[in-house]
């Protein structure tokens, strides 16, 4: 009787990890700059700053999950744009500091390793870093039996851009009368994911290929959107514009993160007349009779990134935004005051 007990028997198999990496490693090495020197494969991954392009470089990094949206994706085993919302979710935040992504990782855990939906996710986030025009330089596969549930997983990504001293954004200019641009998302983005399957599978019981007529498409489509990614619309204005300050439209809504990058003294009024905001919100709102303050500081309500500029700035800034495919628009504008948000409707 062979009782021997392997890694293997245990739930680890080592070579079937050793073969996604093959598989996922020309993935990574598409998403390769001229700064990599050294990446997937070594058990650290070696970048170098451009000194040329960036004089007093500043590291900036930033780290976040997809949170629960992840279980949408295993409601529809559809695992091929987390990996996108994974990417935005980091590179948006650091790039509200003026930084240029450079580089990224993941970390990719489950229970049962399934290569082909490994792979899904990490074509994701190499399709993601290409969009960010960052590096996906390495990242862990952990294969932990018995601590997730069969077909589950989780992700995290480390994000690291740089930006010269003199160039970062930190919202110190922002004047009074400044104004407050909006740039649109492309849904849910990965925030309030909790909020949204409680309104939508727990009290409603939809399942995830409803259709609904006035989306165009399923629930599970609908919900599933990835995070867009806002760095080429910054760098359409960077040399061009002064931009005063950045946000990322995440948890805590419009108000909640703009308030992260503006000085004591000033305030925001926001006019929510001033963008379309996408029916899925709409929808949530009256599935779940959630309250419309509720909503404005759980989800971004259709603007996905800010930036505040001088009215001066305004109208070309949307231009050079828009013209990369993104729309834009002046949602509102700071004043003198204690800080704090004031809507209208003009």
């Amino acid at each position: 009787m062979n009782d021997e007990i392997t890694y293997k028997k245990s739930g680890v198999d080592i070579e079937k990890g050793e073969r996604l990496v093959k598989t996922i490693a020309p993935l990574a090495r598409a998403t390769f700059s001229s700064c990599v020197l050294q990446g997937i494969g070594s058990f650290g991954s070696l970048v170098r700053v451009d000194t040329e392009k960036y004089r007093d470089p500043v590291l900036v990094s930033g780290t976040d999950g997809v949170g629960t949206k992840l279980k949408i994706a295993f409601m529809m085993d559809r695992h091929d744009t987390v990996g996108i919302d994974l990417v935005a979710m980091c590179v948006n935040d650091i790039l509200t500091s003026g930084a240029d992504p450079l580089f990224f990782l993941d970390y990719f855990a489950t229970g049962n390793l399934k290569p082909d939906t490994a792979s899904d996710v990490i074509k994701g986030i190499a399709e993601g870093c290409k969009s960010a025009h960052c590096a996906l330089v390495g990242g862990e596969t952990a294969e932990m039996p018995d601590f997730y549930s069969d077909g589950e997983y989780d992700i995290a990504g480390f994000a690291v851009g740089v930006v010269d001293r003199k160039e970062i954004i930190d919202g110190r200019s922002v004047s009074a009368g400044d104004v407050i641009i909006g740039i649109a998302s492309s849904g849910i983005h990965s925030n309030g994911y909790s909020l949204v399957r409680k309104v939508v599978f727990e009290k409603h019981g939809y399942k995830v290929d409803k259709y609904i007529d006035e989306l165009g498409r399923t629930i599970g489509e609908e919900l599933l959107e990835p995070t867009r990614i806002y760095v080429d619309a910054v760098d359409a204005l960077k040399g061009k514009v002064k931009i005063k300050a950045m946000s990322h439209i995440t948890g805590g809504g419009i108000p909640g993160n703009i308030m992260r990058t503006i000085p004591d003294g000033f305030s925001i009024v926001i006019d929510e007349t001033k963008w379309k905001k996408p029916l899925i919100f709409d929808i949530i709102m009256a599935l779940g009779n959630v309250p419309e303050e509720e909503m404005k500081r759980t989800f971004n309500m259709g603007i996905g990134y800010t930036l505040v500029v001088s009215n001066a700035d305004a109208e070309k800034s949307i231009q050079m935004i828009n013209k990369k495919g993104y729309s834009s628009s002046i949602i509102g504008y700071m004043e003198k005051g204690a800080k704090g948000t004031r809507y209208v409707k003009n």
